[in-house]
């Protein structure tokens, strides 16, 4: 069964004969008490001097005292294999699929092993203009970053074991998104949550800098997902930023868009290093937190139809 690719982005888009390329998925998951966040990105990185598969592991604990550990496990480039119909990619004996995620990491940061059952996905709304949350730009051959929201809201299953201490993932709630191309924007804002207090809303939010035929542009792709609907703001959509206000650790944004104005309020404590890519090579370095907070506010005209605060925020925040 062949699939289209542009609308599943799930899948893996690239081939393993490119160089400078990358692809990783991101799996969230945050554990039934709420006292540890997990993301997993695993990937692969087409660079000529060092092509190889990964997993990235962050983990923001509250157990027994707030801590953040961080593991960048790398593998041979064999070890990376995929499959499109059950979707699923594996590195070694680790695997992700829509369905499920099998982790088995026995590494000298951390030690992280389990399986976690996905459910109640929630994609996006897909149209022949808008195929995946790029747009029309997701068309665009060579885009130097393109992104995918696979599930905006889940619930997970089962538990993991981190350095021996079992976590409890029963009814806990999970989030997945990816990227791929060659590298990451060299300036953007970024952030997620799907903890707000009312259960199913959840907010993805990604402002950058694109480069487009050797100039540039800001391209803006933000999601609210509330009471089974979708509120779309896009650079495609017409939507116009009116307010920008940024430092270190805090984003601000009002966002107009038709009769719509949604307002955002970021902010992020403490955060770690991740790699990233840079034509390919996982050579540059990210900052991100996983218990920021993202207070919004939408409204319809004039009308305040939503006032929420999110918790266990991913944020980055990458401006000069």
């Amino acid at each position: 069964m062949k699939l289209n690719r542009r609308k599943n982005p799930i899948l893996f888009q690239g081939t393993k004969k490119k160089n400078h390329y990358f692809e990783g998925w991101y799996y969230k998951a945050v554990s039934n008490d709420e006292q540890t966040t997990i993301a997993l990105i695993p990937g692969i990185s087409l660079y000529k001097k060092d092509t190889h598969a990964f997993i990235q592991i962050f983990i923001s604990s509250k157990l027994p005292k707030e801590t953040l550990k961080t593991a960048y496990v790398r593998f041979p480039y064999e070890d990376f294999s995929f499959q499109d119909y059950p979707f699923e990619i594996s590195i070694k004996d680790n695997s992700f699929s829509l369905e499920q995620i099998t982790i088995n990491i026995e590494s000298d940061e951390l030690s992280l092993k389990g399986t976690l059952s996905i459910q109640q996905v929630t994609p996006l709304n897909t149209s022949l203009y808008a195929p995946n949350i790029m747009g029309p730009f997701a068309y665009i051959p060579k885009m130097e970053c393109s992104h995918g929201v696979i599930s905006m809201n889940h619930i997970l299953s089962g538990s993991l074991s981190l350095n021996g201490q079992a976590i409890n993932f029963e009814q806990a709630k999970g989030y997945i998104e990816k990227d791929w191309g060659t590298s990451f924007p060299k300036e953007y804002v970024w952030m997620q949550s799907n903890h707000f207090s009312d259960i199913d809303t959840s907010l993805m939010f990604s402002y950058a800098t694109i480069p487009f035929m050797k100039l540039s542009f800001n391209g803006l792709i933000a999601v609210l997902y509330h009471k089974q609907h979708e509120y779309r703001f896009s650079t495609y959509q017409l939507a116009k930023i009116n307010k920008e206000s940024l430092s270190e650790l805090e984003a601000h944004y009002i966002i107009k868009q038709g009769k719509y104005t949604l307002e955002i309020h970021a902010q992020t404590t403490k955060g770690v290093l991740l790699p990233s890519p840079s034509m390919g090579e996982m050579k540059n370095k990210i900052k991100e937190g996983l218990s920021g907070t993202i207070a919004l506010k939408l409204y319809h005209k004039k009308t305040l139809i939503l006032e929420d605060t999110g918790t266990h925020a991913g944020i980055e925040i990458m401006k000069k």
